[in-house]
C-alpha cells in the first residue's frame, strides 16, 4: 500500500513545489505541527493507537486525527520518504522527569545539505529542523535549542528564560525501525501512572508558530502575538470546542 502522498500535502496545506532542501523541510514540518494535533484522545478513551505507520497516516489523512510521537512522527517520516527525503527513526529517552535510559519517544533524522533532527510528535518543542552537525545554541522556531553531547548520547535541550539548558530528550543516531518502538507504545498505554491515559489534550500550532492552542481537560489556551489566554471549557463545551479549534471529533 502506498502513501496518500497528494491528500497528506492537502492534509497539511502544502502546495508548492517539494525541493530537497531545508527551507522546504522546514516548511513541511511547521505545516504538519499546524495542522495535525499532538493529542491524546484514543488512548484516553479506552482505543488502541498503533505503531503501523501506514495506519496512521490514514488516520491523519482520512480521519483528520492527530496522535503522539509513535503516530505523528511514524507518519510523517513516511511522507518525507515518497518525497524523496532520506530519513532515519531515532529512539529516544524523554528526560522531562528527570534522568533515565528508558527509550519512549520516536524522533527523526532527515537527511538534506546536512542532517537535520526533525519533530512533529513533542508537543510544544522545537518548530523548524535542528542541525545535528551545530555546536551551540540554535534558533528552534519558538525557542533556543542545543544539542550537548555525552558518552550516552546526543541531548536535546532548551535554553529557560536564563538562558540554561534544560534537557528534553537524549538520542543516539542509530536507525529504528516502527516495530522497535511498539513495546514503548503498548507499556505507555497500559500505564496508569502517566498522563497519556488521565485527561485528555490537544494542541498544534496557529499559522506556522509560534502562536499556539492547547485544549486541555478544563481549559482553552490560546497563545497570539505573545499574549496567552485561558477559557475555562465546562464538560458540555469540551467536544464543541475540540471540533472547532482542532476539527477533529472524538471516537465512539
Amino acid at each position: 500500500m502506498d502513501v496518500d502522498v497528494d491528500g497528506y500535502l492537502e492534509r497539511i496545506g502544502f502546495g508548492g513545489s517539494v525541493r530537497h532542501d531545508r527551507a522546504t523541510l522546514a516548511e513541511l514540518q511547521q505545516l504538519h505541527l499546524t495542522a495535525v494535533p499532538f493529542e491524546n484522545l484514543d488512548i484516553v478513551d479506552g482505543h488502541d493507537v498503533t505503531v503501523d505507520a501506514l495506519a496512521n497516516v490514514a488516520k491523519i489523512v482520512e480521519q483528520g486525527r492527530g496522535g503522539w510521537c509513535f503516530e505523528l512522527n511514524g507518519a510523517f517520516a513516511l511522507l518525507l520518504e515518497a518525497l524523496g527525503f532520506r530519513v532515519l527513526g531515532l529512539g529516544a529517552a524523554v528526560l522531562l522527569d528527570g534522568p533515565t535510559r528508558v527509550i519512549d519517544h520516536l524522533a527523526l533524522e532527515v537527511q538534506v545539505d546536512r542532517p537535520y533532527l526533525v519533530d512533529v510528535g513533542f508537543g510544544n518543542s522545537f518548530t523548524t529542523p535542528i542541525d545535528l552537525n551545530a555546536t551551540g545554541p540554535q534558533d528552534g522556531g519558538n525557542g533556543i535549542f542545543e544539542l550537548i553531547g555525552s558518552p550516552q548520547g546526543t541531548t536535546l535541550t532548551r535554553h529557560d528564560a536564563t538562558g540554561v539548558p534544560e534537557a528534553q530528550y537524549r538520542f543516539k543516531r542509530v536507525a529504528h525501525t516502527m516495530d522497535q518502538f511498539d513495546h514503548a507504545s503498548r507499556s505507555l498505554q497500559a500505564d496508569p501512572d502517566k498522563h497519556w491515559r488521565a485527561k485528555p489534550f490537544a494542541t498544534r500550532l496557529l499559522d506556522r508558530g509560534p502562536d499556539r492552542v492547547t485544549l486541555t481537560s478544563d481549559r482553552l489556551k490560546v497563545i497570539r502575538d505573545g499574549v496567552t489566554t485561558e477559557t475555562p471549557i465546562a464538560s458540555d463545551e469540551w467536544d464543541t470546542t475540540l471540533h472547532a479549534w482542532f476539527g477533529m471529533r472524538r471516537r465512539a
